[in-house]
């Protein structure tokens, strides 16, 4: 992993939606890999809450565990509240 601090997008935050497993899940790999805080969005805190493979907190460990910098959020796209705080969160 490249160092946060010097990275291409050293400085910058992303927010990945749908980061738990999939096309998500690399992009946020990849955009902490060159440096960007991600914040990681995904319906699945545990591995229970899906048949399929794959949470916002693993996604978000497995990159910490690399040196990258994500947060992990458990947000509903579909709900407009959620969306908001998320938003509102990263702002600060």
């Amino acid at each position: 992993m490249t160092n946060p601090e010097t990275g291409a997008l050293a400085g910058r935050v992303a927010i990945v939606t749908g980061a738990s497993r999939g096309i998500g899940r690399g992009c946020a790999n990849a955009l902490a890999a060159a440096g960007a805080t991600v914040y990681l969005t995904g319906r699945s805190v545990t591995e229970d809450d899906n048949p399929l493979p794959g949470t916002v907190s693993g996604t978000a460990a497995e990159i910490n565990d690399a040196g990258g910098h994500a947060i992990g959020v458990v947000c509903d796209h579909r709900d407009d509240a959620a969306v908001a705080a998320l938003f509102a969160r990263v702002g600060d």
